[in-house]
């Protein structure tokens, strides 16, 4: 509903915008929340430096050898790419300056990106799950095999 009402040309027109900017960026932070603790507490690797937020992206794309396999398609990591350019654009202007024909090519794939998004994260989940339930009452332990027995 938003959408619609910032596309049109209005005196309040800059308000709906500012809502489904900040929609948007929301929407990219909270899946950023979940790569970083993807890559902090799986990956034991989380990327540092001034482009952290794209390599931490493309990294939760790919498989991470002998670790995980990868977190999302490179599908979805390309439409949130777009996503995570724009909420830095979100955080450095104001909502005069937004225009909406150039933020319709971000919210119009929303719908089907959302989908590809449960199932890719869904299928992660069960992995983890199966991790977890793999790795259930082993001791991993230098003087332990990893069936719990003294060596």
């Amino acid at each position: 509903m938003a959408w619609e009402l910032a596309s049109e040309s209005s005196e309040q027109r800059d308000i709906y915008l500012d809502s489904v900017a900040l929609n948007l960026h929301g929407f990219y932070s909270g899946l950023e929340r979940i790569f970083e603790l993807i890559a902090r507490h799986v990956d034991c690797d989380l990327p540092r430096g001034e482009n952290w937020h794209s390599v931490l992206l493309w990294r939760v794309a790919r498989d991470k050898e002998e670790i995980r396999p990868a977190v999302i398609s490179e599908k979805s990591a390309s439409l949130l790419d777009e996503l995570r350019r724009f909420r830095h654009l979100v955080r450095n202007v104001y909502a005069v300056n937004l225009v909406p024909r150039k933020i319709e090519p971000l919210v119009s794939p929303l719908p089907e990106l959302w989908q590809l998004l449960q199932a890719e994260l869904m299928a992660f989940a069960e992995f983890l799950e199966d991790l977890a339930r793999a790795s259930e009452g082993k001791v991993y332990d230098e003087d332990w095999n990893v069936d719990g027995q003294g060596s």
